[in-house]
């Protein structure tokens, strides 16, 4: 995403913690099945480098949408974290609060309009993506903060490529009812006849499709698997290991 003075955003990598095994070693999610304390200290670290208090939800694969507005911060934190579950995207416009989404091959989308300076942070993996999460999410933020889609400028991070995304017929199948494009979107690996799903353009098609231009839209291209050395990955490390962070935050003028 293009360089603002108002926002501050960023994606989290696996390097600069005390978490251990397969949470090796800068794992940010209270979700994962990491030890809590390790949890609490590498986000006490990211607090001490960036000044940066994360609002995760605890995602579930789903298309749930939640706006943050100014009075959620007067809510009790047992009623904040209710909020929050069940939720893969966050959209805001209040300012100092970081939202974020977490990720081990799923892909995460930072979302920013810098007219009505909303943000917005997805957490789009297959399902989530066939539910079309991101277009749900742009249009929360031209329902809720009266965004204008072409305004937008959209950021796809880290996630599984489509290299690496080996599915069964039955999640192409998925993907033809959810009306993609899978002509473009899906290849078979001529060697083992498996098919391949690229998630990253499904997402940059949902967002032209919510009116985003082309042109705003950035895409990572960096393979969480090829990667997992340096970023978490389901697919390598197993589902019980850490999640990277992609996260966002308006900042106030000062």
């Amino acid at each position: 995403m293009r360089s603002y003075r108002n926002i501050f955003h960023f994606v989290s990598t696996r390097k600069g913690g005390v978490s251990k095994d397969t949470y090796d070693s800068f794992n940010l999610s209270v979700y994962s099945g990491d030890n809590p304390d390790s949890v609490s200290e590498n986000r006490r670290r990211l607090y001490d480098a960036y000044g940066v208090e994360l609002i995760l939800p605890f995602q579930t694969h789903e298309d749930k949408v939640v706006s943050i507005k100014q009075d959620w911060l007067r809510l009790a934190p047992e009623e904040k974290k209710e909020s929050l579950n069940g939720v893969d995207a966050i959209v805001t416009d209040v300012k100092d609060i970081c939202i974020g989404v977490s990720t081990a091959d799923c892909v995460p989308v930072l979302l920013y309009d810098p007219v009505n300076e909303v943000i917005g942070a997805v957490h789009a993996g297959w399902r989530g993506t066939v539910k079309h999460i991101v277009l749900k999410t742009v249009e929360t933020m031209i329902q809720n903060f009266g965004s204008d889609p072409s305004n937008l400028l959209a950021a796809i991070g880290p996630s599984i490529s489509m290299e690496a995304f080996e599915v069964g017929d039955e999640v192409v199948e998925e993907f033809k009812k959810a009306a993609y494009n899978t002509g473009k979107l899906v290849c078979r690996n001529p060697r083992t006849s498996k098919a391949h799903i690229d998630l990253w353009e499904a997402n940059k098609d949902d967002l032209i499709q919510a009116g985003v231009k082309s042109s705003n839209i950035e895409i990572a291209e960096i393979c969480t698997v090829k990667n997992s050395d340096i970023l978490f990955s389901a697919r390598v490390l197993g589902i019980k290991s850490g999640r990277i962070i992609s996260g966002i935050q308006l900042i106030s003028k000062k």
